[in-house]
């Protein structure tokens, strides 16, 4: 059935929700056919899209569809019916009305389903799967996208992302589901004795594992200020609660508080975004913090900005994740409490400076692909053999989790971490920033950046896997002057170094990663939740001029290989 069979199917449908069908008669004819030309998929975090009618669109019908496949998925588990699914939700446009659909679809199949009273993060969802003993999770959220979209992430039980093995199975039911118009849903008088609504017992027993991650209780807090903005979102309860009691002093950006599901006082949601940090900034300046902390929506991701040197410098994921390291795995050193068999976990496009921060402490090193799913599945191996005990993980996208009790990103732990380190080595005479100038001396001065090229709609679907196909079809021999040494497909799983092919040890995923000769690497991938193909820079550098400088020539020669020349 092609667009404009199926936006017909759609507009002449009796029952349909009255907002949508006012967006199908505002269509004009290029919107119509990227809207119904194909269907919303799983990508690494889930199901995510732009707001609206259409099959390739989010909306209570789509919605609807993407529940069957995971109830049916629930039905396959032990005692799955009793131990039920647990949903959360966030701050935008249509997520409360999501998790009710969620919840009477999957009543519909005899599912109980522990239900948030009002939105909360992303990471205490993660937590409630497994302190409510439930067979998965559901949460709602777009997380640091614009307010155009919102999603859908599926758990499992133990609190973590679907990995693919199990996603695949969802998407099979999913996709048996032919008309996602008439799936049957039981009304909410049949619905209401499946669902138990949670809320305050779940969100103390979630502020009680994230305040016993302080390595250092007793420290002295009142010389250290930070400024805290939700950014709208629902890390504004968890946050202040949490580093109010240990007595922090927290300063918290009014203005940005209040949920808001138009983001209005804020340029942007994501911390990957140096807007999104105008109206905090300009608090600490007022104030003279000494750290500035931003979460992401859902509150699985944090921004840091640190005081150094009288100005406010923004640290990137990679860079924080290092410090943060730096700060855990020194300390438990220092009191002994260091595993003989730690490991850390990061990601193929993470940098190479939190790895060597580890592996000076003695800490193995566990890469793999992107997205939190495969780190929190990597936490359940060890869990199950004791081989390996978990210290740390972290994507470079800003996600990083201290303790396991969560098993996707969060940054409700993150901004305590973020605080205490800052505040023991303020105490030492350093800030954040004179910490990582520290390890880029004792490790290598690294600059890592991300170029995300925008394809919006069939165009650019088309133009992404075209960009891909033909740096895989035409591999380079060097860039920008610096010779390719080593080259790793994870579609293909080859990595050919010296002329000579292994094979890499890891799912199979759309990913080309170059080395060069300087101990840099780039690698690429399209986005698995935005209509976006991604370039990622890990840069070294003599010095932080040279990584910069480097860093410009990479950018150029990578985007005039292949034919951009705006980025």
């Amino acid at each position: 059935m092609g667009y404009q069979e199926k936006y017909n199917q759609w507009l002449s449908f009796e029952g349909l929700d009255e907002s949508l069908k006012a967006n199908l008669k505002e269509m004009d004819e290029k919107e119509k056919e990227d809207a119904f030309y194909t269907n919303l998929e799983f990508g690494t975090a889930g199901m995510r899209g732009i707001l609206g009618a259409g099959t390739n669109r989010l909306n209570i019908y789509t919605i609807r569809k993407a529940n069957v496949g995971f109830a049916k998925y629930v039905l396959t588990l032990p005692n799955g019916k009793e131990r039920g699914v647990a949903i959360g939700y966030d701050n935008r446009h249509m997520s409360y009305r999501f998790a009710i659909e969620s919840a009477k679809v999957l009543a519909t199949y005899g599912i109980k389903s522990y239900l948030f009273e009002s939105l909360r993060p992303t990471p205490e969802l993660s937590f409630a799967v497994r302190h409510l003993g439930c067979a998965g999770g559901i949460m709602i959220t777009a997380s640091h996208n614009p307010k155009e979209y919102n999603g859908y992430k599926v758990y499992d039980d133990t609190g973590c992302q679907l990995i693919p093995e199990w996603a695949d199975q969802v998407v099979d039911y999913v996709n048996q589901v032919e008309d996602e118009l008439n799936v049957e849903v039981c009304s909410d008088e049949d619905a209401y004795p499946y669902i138990t609504y949670i809320g305050e017992e779940v969100d103390e027993a979630y502020y009680k594992e994230v305040m016993a991650i302080e390595i250092n209780p007793g420290m002295d807090k009142k010389d250290f200020k930070i400024v805290f903005s939700p950014q709208h979102g629902t890390s504004n309860i968890p946050v202040r609660t949490c580093l109010e009691r240990l007595g922090y002093d927290l300063i918290p950006v009014l203005a940005q508080c209040a949920p808001d599901p138009d983001f209005t006082n804020t340029k942007s949601p994501n911390p990957e975004v140096e807007a999104s940090y105008e109206l905090a900034i300009k608090k600490a300046k007022e104030v003279d913090a000494d750290v500035v902390v931003i979460c992401d929506p859902d509150g699985d991701r944090l921004g840091v900005v640190a005081k150094h040197d009288g100005d406010y410098v923004l640290m990137s994921g990679n860079q924080s994740a290092a410090v943060y390291l730096e700060y855990i795995l020194s300390q438990l050193k220092e009191k002994g409490t260091l595993p003989d068999n730690a490991v850390m976990y990061n990601t193929i496009v993470t940098s190479d400076l939190g790895e060597l921060v580890a592996r000076s402490y003695g800490v193995d090193v566990e890469k793999t692909l992107t997205g939190f799913k495969f780190i929190g599945d990597k936490i359940r191996k060890y869990e199950k053999t004791g081989e390996k005990q978990f210290v740390f993980g972290y994507e470079e996208s800003y996600g990083c989790v201290i303790k396991d009790f969560v098993r996707d990103k969060d940054a409700i732990q993150a901004v305590l971490t973020a605080a205490e380190a800052g505040n023991y080595f303020k105490k030492q005479g350093k800030d954040l920033v004179d910490v990582l100038n520290d390890l880029y001396a004792k490790h290598g001065t690294f600059k890592e950046t991300q170029i995300a090229l925008s394809k919006a709609g069939v165009e650019g679907a088309q133009q992404i896997k075209a960009i891909m196909a033909g740096l895989r079809a035409n591999a380079p021999a060097e860039i920008a002057g610096y010779k390719v040494v080593s080259v790793e497909d994870y579609e293909t799983s080859i990595k050919v170094a010296d002329g000579q092919e292994t094979v890499i040890d890891l799912p199979k995923s759309n990913v080309l990663k170059y080395y060069l000769e300087d101990g840099s690497w780039i690698a690429a991938r399209p986005s698995g939740t935005e209509p976006k193909c991604k370039f990622y820079f890990s840069i070294k550098g003599n010095n932080q001029q040279d990584a910069l400088d480097k860093t410009n020539i990479f950018h150029k020669a990578m985007m005039e290989m292949i034919g951009e020349t705006e980025y």
